[in-house]
């Protein structure tokens, strides 16, 4: 009696245990498992979403206004000054795959958000001293009428070193710091499973508000010469997000990083390849996998068998001489793979067109930063004797992107959720998405159609072209408008579907997918300034996207761009169609499977 008393007592306890610790894996600051109580969830999560509006303020106080710096203290033209921009944006989220690699394989998410964003902080702190010292010579120049006078081959070196550290930094910070933000919620419990759902809009929504300041306090400063304020400013800023994020070290909950996933995936591909010549059979019951938690990625959740890609089932085939080695007690990861190596390759494989179709949007986003600034400052900026900074503009898609998180989390998706016969969720991720695209197209055939009257009221004359069109900067408010919400379904559904659609073991990943499609989207908008300007100047006519705007036809590259993104959206709308999301073990329910679907009704 008494040995089924302590029996019963144990059963009791380790039950208690269970309950009290997260069920999805986590570790705390110690590397114990997390207890629920004791780590994450929203005391974790809203310092991250205080860091990252911090950090997003100092981001933006340079990159908002790069382009009138370009253009104003360093000199250059239009079409330069855009492609610099372009390109500098690009490598930011270029960074992210670093950021992303080292979080997944060897460092851990935390601690690569902690060193990122010390070189973020040295970034600006060099951007400050460089541009204080070097570059604003003389004092106060760089507003609308004082020209600033030449820079040594030095002081401009310093100065794309300066800002390249910022894109190193906040490269390789962002999508470890969005993905460290979702691990402070098990998504094993119901109710932390929908806080990690709205994380993700929260999280977007706190880099937009982060923004606000920059766009528009930063953003008056700057365009009235004080340059070298400004960016002291974003350096406070980021130093605050830091010792913020510090602060909440022993309460954040820890995924263990999952090694190299380069050497898994070639371990996959070089088994496969080996087998090529083998015949498949029809079970997969028959593939090699491996027992309890014990799977090829260090820990984490197995993946079940998908059909998809059936060329690299191979390497987990189970051949002749797989059996021998077996009985010698030898196992050889580049000819026998489990089951779960293979289906996270498969995961990234199904992931690729989803992802490549959302470059143009991004090349669409990158406007807002490049050719929507360069067509305010030729409008009229002069409002009751105010000047409105062109790059303020950006405001009205930071309050874009709250209304409309507001509106879909509130209204839209609870209604979609009333109408649909099965499940309670709203629209998925690809749905989501695809409206994004359709918004998209609406923002640039509204910028064309604004940039069309803009040159009928224009002084094509003029040598200094600033304010020479007497259309109000605040009919550029629809085309902001449109990018926020558009933002809302395609960058937040983007956030959500590959931190949900990646391997355990590549959640960094995911949300370096996200960054680096914004990376290329803004290495395309550069090509495709460069086409446009080479094709168009031709005979020696000025071009779409002159110096002087007033004498180009920069309505001509919005309609472009309505058309390629067009294209894309049909492409997409394939894609999605025919997409089929992870199979997790232990993750089989309705919602789970229809996450990822885009035919769903």
């Amino acid at each position: 009696m008494a040995c089924s008393e302590v029996c019963k007592e144990q059963v009791e306890f380790k039950e208690e245990q269970e309950e009290a610790c997260t069920k999805d894996g986590t570790i705390d600051w110690h590397g114990q498992p997390a207890i629920k109580a004791k780590s994450g969830q929203w005391t974790a999560g809203i310092i991250i979403l205080l860091n990252q509006g911090l950090a997003t303020l100092a981001f933006f106080g340079v990159g908002v206004n790069l382009v009138l710096f370009l253009t104003r203290v360093l000199g250059q033209n239009n079409a330069d000054a855009a492609n610099n921009v372009s390109k500098w944006t690009g490598t930011v989220y270029i960074f992210s795959l670093v950021g992303a690699f080292l979080s997944d394989s060897y460092w851990g998410r935390y601690k690569t958000c902690a060193i990122f964003q010390v070189i973020f902080v040295i970034g600006l702190v060099s951007l400050s001293l460089s541009s204080y010292l070097f570059l604003i010579k003389p004092k106060g120049c760089g507003d609308e009428e004082t020209k600033c006078g030449s820079q040594s081959g030095f002081e401009i070196a310093l100065f794309y070193l300066s800002i390249y550290l910022v894109a190193l930094g906040n490269g390789g910070y962002q999508p470890n710091i969005a993905t460290f933000g979702a691990d402070q919620f098990d998504e094993n419990d119901l109710k932390e499973g929908h806080s990690k759902v709205a994380f993700f809009s929260y999280f977007y929504l706190a880099l937009n508000l982060g923004s606000l300041f920059s766009n528009t306090i930063l953003g008056y400063f700057e365009d009235e010469g004080l340059w070298a304020l400004g960016f002291w400013v974003s350096s406070g800023s980021a130093l605050a997000a830091l010792v913020l994020f510090l602060a909440g070290t022993t309460r954040y909950r820890h995924f263990k990083p999952s090694g190299n996933p380069l050497s898994r995936f070639s371990q996959v591909l070089v088994a496969a390849t080996k087998k090529c010549n083998i015949d498949m059979p029809l079970d997969a019951d028959s593939l090699f996998d491996v027992d309890g938690n014990d799977s090829s990625i260090n820990g984490n959740r197995k993946i079940l068998h998908t059909n998809e890609f059936k060329f690299l089932d191979k390497a987990a085939y189970i051949s002749t001489r797989d059996i021998d080695d077996q009985k010698k007690g030898i196992y050889t990861p580049w000819r026998l793979c489990p089951v779960t190596q293979v289906e996270e390759v498969k995961c990234i494989l199904r992931l690729l067109p989803i992802w490549l179709c959302t470059i143009i949007y991004s090349v669409v986003f990158t406007q807002m930063a490049s050719l929507f600034v360069e067509q305010g400052a030729a409008m009229k900026v002069i409002v009751l004797n105010f000047r409105i900074p062109p790059a303020s503009m950006s405001s009205f898609d930071i309050l874009s992107v709250a209304l409309f998180i507001f509106l879909y989390r509130r209204i839209l998706d609870p209604l979609v959720s009333r109408l649909r016969k099965k499940s309670s969720r709203g629209l998925t991720e690809l749905q989501r998405m695809g409206i994004g695209l359709i918004i998209a197209i609406l923002a640039m055939v509204s910028a064309g159609i604004v940039e069309c009257y803009r040159l009928r009221y224009a002084n094509k004359d003029c040598i200094h072209c600033e304010g020479s069109s007497s259309l109000s900067i605040f009919w550029q408010v629809p085309q902001y408008a449109f990018i926020g919400a558009s933002e809302v379904f395609m960058y937040v559904g983007q956030l959500e579907f590959f931190n949900a659609q990646t391997p355990d073991g590549l959640k960094s990943f995911g949300s370096a997918l996200c960054m680096t499609s914004i990376s290329l989207g803004n290495y395309v908008s550069s090509l495709l300034v460069t086409m446009v300007m080479k094709i168009s100047t031709e005979d020696h006519m000025p071009g779409w996207i002159p110096g002087n705007l007033n004498k180009g036809h920069l309505d001509r590259f919005y309609f472009l761009l309505a058309g390629l993104t067009t294209i894309d959206l049909v492409v997409y709308i394939a894609c999605a169609r025919w997409y089929k999301c992870i199979k997790l073990e232990g993750k089989g329910d309705e919602n789970d499977d229809e996450r990822g679907s885009f035919n769903k009704v």
